[in-house]
């Protein structure tokens, strides 16, 4: 395996970890500032008013694009497999 090959499969492995997983942690993100942004009005400051939202956005992500994320861990493992006779020379 040369250095190009392997810099190439870091890449494409970092790039599809953010891909993948970069729906629910905006869904965690967006949740969060709107429930520290609700707080901060209503002066609640309860620890489990951020959490639990958080916990069922991400869920509900999860459960929305589970497949597609699935799919393409997929998609990139088959890759990977099927490439390994030509990186192992």
């Amino acid at each position: 395996m040369s250095s190009s090959d392997l810099a190439r499969l870091t890449a494409e492995t970092l790039s599809l970890a953010l891909l993948v997983s970069a729906p629910a942690l905006l869904a965690s993100v967006l949740i969060g500032l709107l429930v520290g942004l609700l707080q901060a009005v209503t002066q609640v400051q309860e620890q489990t008013l951020s959490f639990v939202p958080k916990l069922v956005g991400v869920a509900l992500v999860l459960a929305t694009l589970g497949g597609w994320m699935t799919g393409q861990l997929v998609r990139f493992t088959s890759a990977l497999w099927l490439a390994i006779p030509t990186l192992v020379h």
